[in-house]
C-alpha cells in the first residue's frame, strides 16, 4: 500500500495517476505512540501546540512514575494507545486509523495478491468493530462471516473499548494457528463463537463463469488490489471469445483497494465521462476520467452489490450508475468514500488519513451512507452469495434453483435489456 504522495500533504488534489487507497482497512485481519522524541520539534510550530504537546508527555510521564499495576506500564502500548487516540478523536470512525508496523505489512502484501491471517476487512463502525466483508476463500469466509457481523470477543477478551488496531494486532497471527471470535449478528442479535485457522491466502481478485444456460458472463472482482484491471480484461477478452450477451459483474463483499484501479475497472465498461469526482478538504472538486480503449463498451451490464461492497467497489459501481450504463442490484453498500493517504512513521507505523473525499460523476456522497441500487434485492442470512467458480457444471436447472436471489434478478434483467433501456437508456 503505497499512498504517499508530497503533493498531497501540501493540500494538493488527489493525483489518479499515483497508488491510492480508496479506504477500508482490510485484517487479515488488518485495520488501524507518541514518539515522544519528536513532540519538541512539532511543537515549536506555535506556543498553543507546544502546551498541547507538553500536556501529553506530562501524561506519560505521570503514567510511567505513579501506575500501580508496573507491568502494565508497556511504553509501545502507551505509544500506540496515544497515537491511535489522537486519529479516534478526529471523529473520522472507521476511516482514518492508526496501522502497526505489522499491519501495514499486511496491507502490502495484500497489495502483492497475499494474505496471512483469516481474510477479512474490518472497521469501526457506531463504536463497534464491523465485518466489511470477508476474503474469497479465506477462513472467514469459510466459517461464514457476514458483512455487518460485530466482533464483540477476541478468544476470551471483551474488546468493546479496544482500539482498531488492538483488536487487529489480537486477530493477527502466524498460518496455522488458531483464534476463536464471538460474534453478533446485527439482524437478529444472536452471538456465536467461531474458531477460525489462520492461514496464507492467495488472492484471486477476477473470476467469471458463464451461467448455466445463458448467454451471460458472471464476472466476479474480489478486491481491487495491484493488476485487477489488467485480470479484467484478461476476462473480458475471454467472455467476447465465448460470444456472451451480457456482464453481470458482482461487487459483492469487495472492500475496495486502489482508486487507479477502480479507474481502470470502470473504463472498461465507460467509453467517456468521468469515474469519480475528488473533493478535498476546501472544497475544491477534480473530475477523474474514464481512460480510454474499454473492452465492453456496448454489452448489457448489471452490477451486484451489498452492505460488504466498499471503497473501490463502491467508486465503480456509482460511476456505471450514474452514467446510467448498469443498473445496481442488491442491498444498500457500505459506504466508505474517502480517499486515504499512508503517512509513514519512524517505526515502520503509519496514519491512514482521509485527505478528501470521493464523489459519484454526479456529485453524489457515499461516505457514511452508501449506494442504492434501483433493484434493492436482499438475501437471507444462511444464503451465501453464489460466486462463479461454484457455477462450474451446474445445470441450467440448477442454476435456476439456486438461492441467490440477487444474481438471478441481474440475470433476468440483462436477459430482457428492453425493461432497463426504457427506464435509463444506456450510454454506450
Amino acid at each position: 500500500m503505497h499512498l504517499n504522495d508530497e503533493s498531497k500533504r501540501a493540500g494538493g488534489v488527489p493525483d489518479a495517476t499515483k497508488p491510492r487507497r480508496a479506504a477500508g482497512i482490510v485484517a487479515a485481519a488488518l485495520a488501524c505512540g507518541l514518539g515522544f522524541g519528536w513532540l519538541a520539534a512539532m511543537g515549536c510550530a506555535s506556543s498553543h501546540k507546544y502546551d498541547d504537546l507538553q500536556l501529553v508527555t506530562q501524561a506519560w510521564t505521570t503514567i510511567q512514575n505513579n501506575y500501580v499495576d508496573r507491568a502494565g506500564v508497556q511504553p509501545k502500548e502507551l505509544t500506540y494507545g496515544a497515537i491511535g487516540g489522537m486519529v479516534d478523536a478526529l471523529g473520522d470512525t472507521g476511516h482514518s486509523t492508526f496501522l502497526t508496523p505489522e499491519m501495514v505489512t499486511e496491507l502490502k502484501s495484500m497489495e502483492k495478491g497475499e494474505v496471512k491471517g483469516i481474510g477479512i476487512e474490518v472497521q469501526m463502525k457506531n463504536g463497534q468493530v464491523v465485518v466489511v466483508a470477508p476474503i474469497d476463500g479465506s477462513p472467514a469466509q469459510r466459517a461464514g462471516l457476514r458483512p455487518g457481523d460485530i466482533i464483540i470477543k477476541v478468544g476470551s477478551e471483551d474488546i468493546a473499548d479496544w482500539p482498531l488496531s488492538r483488536v487487529v494486532e489480537h486477530i493477527l497471527g502466524p498460518a496455522g494457528s488458531s483464534v476463536s471470535l464471538t460474534i453478533e449478528d446485527p439482524r437478529s442479535n444472536h452471538t456465536r463463537q467461531v474458531k477460525l485457522k489462520r492461514a496464507s491466502i492467495k488472492l484471486h481478485e477476477v473470476t467469471w463463469q458463464r451461467l448455466p444456460g445463458t448467454e451471460l458472463a458472471h464476472v466476479r472482482i474480489a478486491t481491487f488490489d495491484a493488476g485487477v484491471t489488467r485480470d479484467l480484461r484478461k476476462a473480458l477478452q475471454e467472455c467476447q471469445r465465448d460470444q456472451v450477451k451480457g456482464i453481470i459483474l458482482d461487487l459483492r463483499n469487495d472492500p475496495g483497494g486502489l482508486l487507479e484501479e477502480a479507474v481502470g475497472v470502470a473504463s472498461q465498461f465507460l467509453a467517456s465521462g468521468n469515474v469519480v469526482l475528488t473533493k478535498d478538504a476546501k472544497g475544491q472538486i477534480t473530475k477523474v476520467p474514464v481512460i480510454d480503449g474499454g473492452l465492453s463498451l456496448t454489452l448489457p451490464v448489471a452490477v451486484l452489490v451489498n452492505q460488504g461492497s466498499a471503497s473501490a467497489a463502491e467508486i465503480v459501481a456509482g460511476a456505471l450508475q450514474d452514467s446510467d450504463r448498469a443498473p445496481l442490484v442488491g442491498e444498500t453498500t457500505f459506504g466508505t468514500g474517502t480517499v486515504l493517504e499512508q503517512f509513514g512513521l519512524s517505526d515502520g507505523s503509519a496514519l491512514l488519513l482521509a485527505v478528501g473525499e470521493w464523489l459519484t460523476p454526479k456529485g453524489r456522497s457515499f461516505w457514511h451512507k452508501g449506494l442504492t441500487p434501483q433493484y434493492a434485492v436482499t438475501l437471507p442470512p444462511e444464503v451465501a452469495p453464489l460466486v462463479p467458480s461454484a457455477e462450474q457444471g451446474m445445470t441450467p436447472q440448477q442454476f435456476q434453483a439456486n438461492d441467490d436471489r440477487q444474481l438471478l434478478t441481474a440475470a433476468r434483467l440483462l436477459s430482457h435489456p428492453e425493461q432497463w433501456t426504457k427506464v435509463h437508456p444506456r450510454q454506450d
